[in-house]
């Protein structure tokens, strides 16, 4: 073929993809329908040029168009690819995560009732045998969310759900394309009527084996992207490089599924590059794959719609009945998912309540698209499938593929018009109406600002003003109309704002490089959080949303179980570190919110609803800041180090502003610029990197700052350090339980826990001990024992707690004083114990506490007679 004409229509195809995002706008319908119309026109457009008798000349350009070389392996090892790793590397894994349960039980849920569904309805009314039919079902079981993702934004859908559906579609292709793999071996086999044991079987080897290689593969190519880390052109090309090892690596190498290897590298690579590469670096990546995937997207979409003339040109009158039981076997078990399965999801809490329009707008908005085509199009290319099945399959795949597009894509809209999806709530009318009303009267005072400014002519001045004060009027009596907005309501919708303005301000330090990529993704994820809290609870949600940002999760637990009873202490450090840089980052964007609450806030909500505001932000920050206290008493020093990191980050951004002012105006040539910028660039990759967070040496300064230790020297230290547990406690988690059996002391590293002992109540904080007394007198706990706040515990066990108190003067000392605070008598401890074993002797030790002056409520004074349990003596 000449490559002068296969040019010509490779760009040509990319006119058509520059014309038909404009046009879908216009015609109001989805951008891959209109995709598959520009390609089904093209197609028979050069069909009938080909064969017309009326003129020759554009014979070669018809007959490049028909001849492009348009494989199923095109589709799968050079667009599928790029599609899914850019799906993944756009998505907010870490909201993902959250919603892991509903996304992957809709995705391997859906596949499968989808693939039954059709697979034995088509088995019942046809000839085919059962292996083509559940191919067949595996092939329609693919869905491309895109119009309907694209409609639920439009209308401000909840951000939740949009994220379930695109997570539920990505896992879906994943797990369609692996049963459709299955099924093509059974196929090729001449297995007629496989078990369905033998094929869900092997289900999981497909998946794992694919996890396995795509991580692999994404952990070497992230290794391989830090060490070319000033070569950002080096980075970007090993980046593209990436979806195709993996999905190589996984299909060739060890018989996987290449699709999950895809998707597990996209992920990530997700996951691990933002705290790997340079910010810039990261942006430019995602910036390049959104291009890629889009020109991946809508090529896909035109060339497998070149194919539709021909899959259909052996279609017979028998088909379109087979073409409408495909149709209807696939919405019902569309239905079963959404209906039945969702609603199951959303009763045992495990997935966002979704209200039946939207349900039925996913319902209709389930087009297939270019990859049904494509699996299609394999099946037909194949020398080993039968012949009968291989017309059948193309003929019923693209006939449905054309229902979908033509059907329920034009209809689409229409179909959310009549569920009522694109009108405004009452809530958001009023709400509406207020912000134009008080947008109005900010407008009014900057224009009268710059008319006097620019010395404008009166006459049109006054008239202008005239106008617009007509329009202001009317807007302040509509919003006085509708003024019904209850106090509960406003209040909601002020933290929904409070929130936005949240993220907004996160996105701002983001791009002036004051907070790195990997924090970034962190705090905006606790961002959205709250915005969903908000949304869907209210003042409640919104709080525990936020304690939630600054808890304990799984995985800090996970890396304190390794450090405690593995002796694996750098996923600790690692998390401990980012805890550190999170709470940091939290406490500079939360202060930066009081002047947000009293300008846009206070304007449309009133007085009342703003201080409400001010109050939650201001516990907030105490949270944070009482969290972020009890890291610094571990691990003094550090956060000083990760303060000096902010500054300087930030002089080196106003620096590279500065040098970019003089660049502009003039003051400087492009050489020194250059210069200027390449040293610029060392200092800040130095800048980027965080120092490193020693463990074990904080541990023995954590240990030295207890006052029952102090006496201890440094070997001591040293043991004492290597037996101490760490236990992190959220607030309101309970660690002791009453009459539970006693085995265990604790020492409050940060935080406060409550102690509820004989109908009293006790807190203590920082530097006190609870849990020794039960363990002296040799009876069940009497007391409850719960966090108020976000803690860290040391925990000692009951033998060397023993062993250390014959040892420590001053360890006696601390538990003698608790135990006369309390009024214990010695008759009241144990038998063959004197008094002098427990200090007697000894100068009073009074111990610091956290909590003095913050927390009230009926305590003792801020020492170690706070604790509500007797004193006990050791036996000698």
């Amino acid at each position: 073929m000449d490559v002068v004409l296969v040019t010509s229509v490779i760009a040509s195809l990319f006119l058509v993809i520059g014309a038909a995002e404009p046009l879908a706008a216009r015609l109001r319908l989805p951008y891959s329908v209109i995709l598959a119309a520009l390609g089904i026109l093209i197609a028979a457009t050069a069909t009938f040029f080909l064969n017309t008798e009326l003129t020759d000349a554009l014979n070669p350009m018809a007959k490049a168009v028909l001849d492009l070389p348009i494989r199923s392996n095109v589709f799968l090892y050079i667009f599928l690819p790029m599609l899914l790793f850019q799906a993944t590397l756009g998505m907010n894994l870490r909201r993902m995560l959250d919603d892991w349960v509903p996304i992957l039980v809709l995705a391997v849920v859906a596949v499968v009732v989808a693939t039954l569904s059709v697979g034995y309805a088509l088995y019942w009314v046809s000839a085919l045998p059962l292996a083509a039919c559940l191919l067949l079902g595996a092939i329609v079981s693919t869905t491309d969310p895109s119009a309907v993702v694209s409609i639920f934004r439009s209308i401000s859908a909840p951000r939740r759900l949009v994220r379930i559906i695109e997570g539920e579609s990505l896992l879906n292709d994943a797990a369609a394309i692996a049963l459709f793999g299955l099924f093509m071996g059974f196929v090729m086999l001449g297995v007629p009527d496989p078990k369905l044991s033998d094929a869900l079987a092997r289900f999981p080897v497909l998946i794992a084996g694919g996890a396995f290689t795509g991580w692999l593969t994404a952990r070497i190519g992230v290794w391989i992207m830090a060490l070319f880390s000033r070569h950002e052109l080096a980075q970007l090309s090993v980046s593209v490089a990436l979806p195709y090892l993996a999905f190589i690596g996984a299909e060739q190498s060890i018989g996987a599924s290449g699709v999950i290897a895809v998707v597990t590298a996209g992920m990530t690579l997700n996951l691990v590059g933002p705290g790997r590469l340079p910010p810039q670096v990261w942006v430019n990546l995602r910036d390049l794959w959104d291009v890629l995937a889009h020109w991946a997207g809508a090529l896909i979409f035109i060339l497998a719609a070149l194919l539709i003339p021909r899959l259909l040109g052996q279609a017979r009158l028998e088909d379109f009945g087979l073409v409408c039981i495909v149709i209807l076997a696939a919405i019902a078990a569309r239905a079963v998912v959404l209906f039945g399965l969702l609603p199951l999801l959303s009763f045992l809490r495990l997935s966002p309540a979704v209200e039946p329009p939207y349900r039925m707008a996913i319902l209709w908005g389930g087009l297939r698209g270019a990859l049904t085509l494509a699996l299609a199009l394999a099946v037909t290319e194949s020398f080993r499938v039968p012949d009968g099945i291989q017309r059948v399959v193309g003929i019923l795949a693209t006939g449905f593929t054309l229902f979908t597009l033509i059907v329920q894509g034009t209809t689409l809209r229409w179909v959310v018009t009549r569920l009522g999806l694109d009108r405004l709530s009452p809530l958001d009318q009023a709400l509406s109406r207020q912000v134009v009303a008080v947008a109005l009267q900010s407008v009014r005072e900057d224009v009268a600002k710059s008319t006097d400014n620019y010395e404008l002519n009166r006459d049109i001045v006054r008239s202008e003003a005239i106008r617009f004060g007509n329009r202001l009027q009317s807007a302040v009596k509509t919003a006085e109309d509708s003024a019904d907005i209850h106090d509960r309501d406003r209040i909601t919708l002020g933290l929904i704002a409070l929130a936005g303005q949240e993220r907004e301000t996160i996105l701002e330090r983001l791009r002036e490089r004051s907070i790195s990529s990997r924090m970034a993704e962190q705090v905006l994820s606790d961002a959205d959080r709250l915005i969903e809290a908000a949304r869907t609870s209210g003042r409640s949600g919104y709080q525990r949303a936020a304690r939630r940002s600054v808890a304990f999760g799984p995985r800090f637990r996970a890396a304190v179980f390794l450090h405690n009873r593995v002796r694996i202490s750098l996923p600790l450090a690692r998390l401990t570190a980012d805890r550190f840089e999170h709470l940091l980052i939290q406490r500079l964007i939360l202060r930066d919110l009081d002047g947000f609450i009293d300008g846009r806030i206070r304007r449309i909500h009133g007085r009342r609803v703003a201080d409400l505001l001010h109050g939650l932000l201001s516990r907030r920050i105490d949270t944070v800041e009482t969290a972020l206290d009890g890291l610094q008493l571990q691990y003094p020093g550090y956060a000083e180090k990760l303060e000096r990191r902010f500054i300087r980050r930030t002089a080196l951004r106003l620096e590279e502003h500065e040098y970019n002012t003089l660049r502009q105006d003039g003051l400087i040539g492009a050489e020194v610029y250059t210069a200027l910028m390449q040293d610029l660039s060392q200092r800040r990759a130095t800048a980027e990197k965080r120092p490193p967070l020693d463990i074990a040496l904080q541990r023995t300064e954590l240990i030295r700052q207890f006052p029952p230790f102090r006496d201890l020297d440094a070997g001591s230290l040293r043991r004492l350090g290597r037996v101490l547990k760490t236990r992190h406690a959220n607030a309101g988690e309970v660690l002791l339980r009453k009459d539970s059996t006693a085995g265990r002391v604790f020492f409050i590293a940060s935080g406060a826990i409550e102690m509820e002992h004989a109908g009293q109540t006790w807190r203590l904080g920082r530097g006190e001990m609870f849990g020794q007394m039960a363990i002296l007198m040799k009876r069940p706990r009497r007391s409850e024992v719960r966090a108020i706040a976000p803690s860290t515990l040391l925990v000692l066990d009951e033998t060397r707690f023993l062993r250390l108190l014959k040892r420590s003067r001053t360890l006696r000392a601390a538990v003698r004083t608790s135990a006369e605070k309390l009024g214990v008598q010695d008759g009241q401890l144990l038998p063959g114990s004197t008094p002098e074993e427990l200090g007697r002797d000894r100068p009073a030790v009074q111990s610091p506490s956290a909590v003095s002056g913050t927390y009230s409520g009926n305590r003792a004074k801020a020492d170690f007679s706070a604790s509500p349990q007797p004193s006990e003596m050791v036996r000698k």
